[in-house]
């Protein structure tokens, strides 16, 4: 990580007074970074029909929004000024892009969601809003003004195709050039608007909301709870209203639930598999003429192996989990896999057995580059 990346601040100081805290504004953090794309490369790369991508068009206080994939003739009727295109995902398509996120790796990749970039003509922008997840906003070519707001007043504006705040007084304004960044915690209000066609590199990380998480429990303790037994009522009474439910039915039930028991690890097994579980527009190309194992396995440790963009993996103790799948691992072959999970690649050299196995398996389904 280069120095300048969070001004004078070293990553523990930033992270104790900025992350999920206050802003940051940095010059240059990456200095003189002019990005990765061209205009015409990144409306090439919306019309593919695997990338996500959205159109977003100002005509005075209306906003509209177009969802890729699009066509060239999208491109060629829009209006000189107050558009912008945006990509997700970037780090999927470009090594480069999957790149600049190691840049961050201070913090947990976890949290890290994706990069996404935006590409805007003069007066082009999405509108004052707020996220609900921390954002590093990198600038590349040309310039785009910021105004920020730390507020509590968040109403968006009813029936709008964005959720754009209804009222939006800024508070500091900035225009930030090829290089720097502006880090925004959750709920900062914030307004970009290109002052130049600019291109802007946004580093968003996942925060999910606690209902997302029960219902990710809930599916995992139904995936994985075996509960025995089956209802039953011998000492069944004669009822009044054969219309009504049993008061004996209903404390029965409450009793089945009550044994439901989890840990830690069943936690632990959840969250992993969650974080790591491909989003279900992500689709992996196994090879089309494999290569045996014994092949793969000598020509992974004569050039490495380097993971797919797209694949997610994360540790913890003894348990490893790849694109939603959970495995255990003890010894050399933990101490390779760690490497590989902090670095998304592993230099040439031997493979323990172990890692070859499951490497070659995560081969076959397309999961490495």
């Amino acid at each position: 990580m280069k120095t300048s990346l969070l001004g004078q601040l070293s990553p523990k100081t930033f992270l104790s007074r900025h992350w999920h805290k206050k802003p940051l504004r940095v010059c240059q953090a990456i200095p003189d970074f002019l990005g990765f794309l061209t205009p015409g490369e990144i409306k090439k790369l919306a019309i593919h029909p695997e990338v996500q991508a959205r159109l977003i068009i100002r005509e005075g206080r209306r906003w509209t929004v177009r969802h890729g994939p699009f066509r060239p003739i999208d491109f060629k009727s829009l209006p000189e000024r107050n558009w912008t295109v945006l990509v997700q995902e970037l780090n999927f398509w470009l090594p480069e892009a999957a790149r600049l996120l190691d840049t961050f790796n201070f913090i947990p990749h976890a949290r890290l969601d994706d990069l996404m970039v935006s590409y805007a003509v003069p007066g082009g922008g999405v509108g004052p809003h707020f996220d609900s997840y921390d954002v590093f906003l990198l600038q590349g070519f040309g310039i785009r003004r910021w105004a920020i707001a730390e507020t509590n007043d968040l109403e968006l504006i009813p029936g709008c195709d964005l959720k754009i705040l209804r009222r939006f007084k800024p508070q500091s304004c900035w225009d930030l050039e090829a290089g720097d960044m502006l880090y925004l915690p959750p709920q900062c209000a914030h307004d970009g608007v290109a002052v130049t066609e600019c291109f802007t590199y946004s580093i968003g990380f996942r925060a999910p909301s606690h209902q997302e998480w029960v219902n990710a429990f809930l599916d995992h303790l139904r995936d994985n709870l075996t509960v025995a037994g089956r209802y039953a009522d011998p000492d069944l009474a004669l009822q009044a209203h054969p219309g009504e439910l049993p008061e004996a039915l209903l404390r029965q039930v409450g009793q089945i639930l009550q044994s439901i028991r989890w840990n830690e690890q069943d936690i632990l097994s959840c969250v992993g598999r969650y974080l790591t579980e491909p989003k279900p527009h992500v689709f992996f190309n196994p090879p089309v003429a494999p290569l045996t194992r014994a092949h793969f396995i000598r020509q992974a440790e004569h050039q490495g192996v380097r993971l797919n963009p797209r694949s997610g993996m994360l540790l913890r103790g003894n348990r490893l989990f790849l694109n939603g799948e959970e495995h255990r691992f003890q010894g050399k072959g933990r101490r390779t896999l760690v490497a590989l999970a902090d670095h998304h690649h592993l230099p040439p050299g031997p493979l323990p057995q172990a890692v070859a196995a499951l490497l070659y398996d995560a081969y076959l389904a397309g999961w490495l580059a």
